[in-house]
């Protein structure tokens, strides 16, 4: 059934003891937007809060979880503070900003009731501050993850690689911006395992299905005790670092050429121009 809830960028279903809530901009390759982030944040509390949902799945639309943020909100004039509200100015502006944002994120794990990441096609950029966030990752084989802006426009807002991957293989992701497709995600543990595309669907529904015959209470008791374990070890203030990290980023010169190229050229072009260089970027092992 659906939700009684109507949302713009997202749909969420409850079914079987489960909400499947679906990124739902298949045009814009499910583009992560601050609408999108908003509405997310309150489909997952309202699931939290439903006595009848175990678990959340976490999916996208169309050919893919998500391409990233939707740079268009980001990347054009950069203005100073209108009608008494922050502009994108100053540093700190910008850190409030990116702050703001992933407080919306941090639902998935903060929330007491776990939620697996469906992971298909392109998880990039935001998608990866998504997905990583989310209690469990499955993903088809042929996933591709990374973060790509890493190359020219900062760092990353919400930062979970380090705690999956461990400090060399996050260095190698997050230094060159290049991809890893999901065989070698869920065999380096950024997944937790990767099935070809055709039996995704089946694969996460199966592990819902286990979750559901599991007391909420004790789904609740699990997850957060890992959770406090990776606070513990800096996860939660390391999300907040991230924000002023990727602030500081954003005073690198190549985010202003990037920036430019954007206003005089266009964004595709403004892309072609920061990855062509690299070529094909699937990190073989």
């Amino acid at each position: 059934m659906t939700t009684d809830k109507t949302y713009e960028t997202i749909t969420c279903t409850i079914d079987r003891h489960r909400a499947r809530i679906v990124l739902n901009r298949p045009d814009k390759r499910n583009a992560i937007n601050q609408l999108m982030q908003d509405e997310l944040a309150d489909a997952l509390w309202t699931a939290d809060d439903d006595t009848q949902v175990h678990c959340v799945i976490l999916s996208g639309s169309g050919s893919d979880f998500s391409s990233g943020y939707d740079m268009g909100q980001y990347e054009g004039a950069n203005p100073g503070a209108q009608n008494r509200h922050r502009g994108r100015k100053s540093f700190d502006d910008d850190a409030w900003r990116l702050e703001k944002a992933q407080r919306c994120r941090m639902a998935l794990f903060d929330m007491h009731k776990p939620v697996i990441a469906q992971v298909h096609g392109r998880c990039l950029a935001g998608g990866t501050d998504l997905a990583l966030m989310c209690d469990i990752v499955i993903c088809a084989d042929d996933a591709r993850f990374g973060f790509p802006p890493a190359r020219a426009q900062g760092s990353l807002p919400s930062h979970m690689w380090l705690y999956h991957l461990g400090p060399q293989w996050a260095k190698r992701m997050l230094l060159t911006g290049d991809a890893m497709g999901g065989k070698d995600a869920a065999a380096l543990g950024l997944a937790l395992k990767s099935v070809p595309a055709d039996q995704l669907a089946a694969e996460v529904d199966a592990l819902a299905d286990r979750l559901a015959m599991i007391d909420t209470d004790l789904l609740s008791a699990n997850k957060r005790i890992v959770n406090i374990g990776l606070e513990l070890m800096g996860a939660r203030t390391i999300q907040r670092m991230a924000a002023e990290m990727d602030a500081r980023g954003h005073l690198a010169e190549s985010r202003e050429t990037f920036r430019k190229n954007v206003m005089e050229k266009g964004m595709k072009e403004a892309i072609r121009l920061r990855d062509g260089a690299f070529g094909d970027d699937l990190i073989r092992r």
